[in-house]
This record gives structure tokens, sequence and C-alpha cells, in this order.
């Protein structure tokens, strides 16, 4: 048995964007049959958060969809990860830079991707996912929808080496 993919969801805190990330992708990894060959993990750049569970609304918008954040937890993400994963996908350019800047070799800065660039709907621009934690409700669909259609072209493009 080949290893698994590793792939781990980097945004900021590690509340909103990339544990919403987390559940969509193993959801839909889940879903495919590929569990036993696609791990999912999250974490942010900034350790405010380590050892929280992720926003409400973010848990809300999630259950509203049949997907459970209840037991993720945030962390922050460390060098060590670089050498674990296999790709490291950054919710915006401001963790890309702030991923970039840990990478110590150019095999790990290769890891590093903004999701939004798995999205076949995406025109290569303006691929940052926004930050939901300033805004309500709305914020928050708007953000699992953008998670939801990159994800699901970031598992078409992994899919085929692992299925």
């Amino acid at each position: 048995m080949t290893e698994p993919v590793r792939l781990c969801f980097v945004c900021l805190g590690n509340i909103c964007r990339s544990p919403t990330a987390e559940g969509v992708m193993r959801h839909l990894v889940n879903r495919a049959g590929l569990a036993d060959h696609i791990e999912v993990d999250s974490a942010g750049t900034a350790g405010w958060h380590t050892g929280d569970a992720p926003d409400r609304r973010a848990t809300v918008e999630a259950a509203t969809r049949g997907i459970d954040l209840s037991r993720l937890r945030g962390r922050q993400f460390h060098t060590g990860d670089l050498a674990w994963f296999d790709l490291v996908l950054a919710m915006d350019e401001s963790n890309r830079t702030d991923l970039r800047d840990l990478a110590t070799t150019p095999a790990e800065r290769a890891k590093i991707h903004l999701l939004r660039a798995f999205d076949p709907a995406s025109d290569g621009d303006g691929l940052d996912v926004p930050d939901p934690y300033y805004g309500g409700p709305d914020g928050f669909r708007q953000v699992f929808d953008l998670l939801e259609a990159a994800c699901t072209g970031l598992l078409a493009h992994i899919a085929a080496d692992v299925g």
C-alpha cells in the first residue's frame, strides 16, 4: 500500500476557513471512498486559537450542509508540517506568504498553493478566500461555497493518482 496523500488547509487562526475546508474535504474524500488514500488536516499561521473549537458560525453553516466540525480544534502550523504534508493549501495570499517564509527548501515551497487555484471555475485572479470572522452568517455561507468548489476541484486533481 502506498502512503496516503496528506493535505493541510491553512488560514490565519484555524477557526473559520481552514477547519471548514478540512471538514468539506474530509466529507468529499469519505463520500468518494478515498479515506484510506487521503489524509486531511488544518492549521493556522498564528497560534491565537490553539485548542479552540471552530467559530460557531462556521460550525452552524457546515452543520446545515451535513458536515460536522465539532471535533476539530485549532492548532498552529509549524515548520515540521512542511516535511509531513504533500500539499499545503493556503486560504489567501497573506497565508501563502507566511507559509513560504517557513519553507527552507524549494521542495517545501513547491508544496504550498492557494486552495482556490484548484477551483475549476476560478479564472486565476482573486484567489483569496475572504476571512468571514468579522462579518455575519452570509460571509460564512459564501466562504463555504468557495471552499466546496475548490475542494471538489482539488479532489478531482488528486483522485486519479490515489484511487
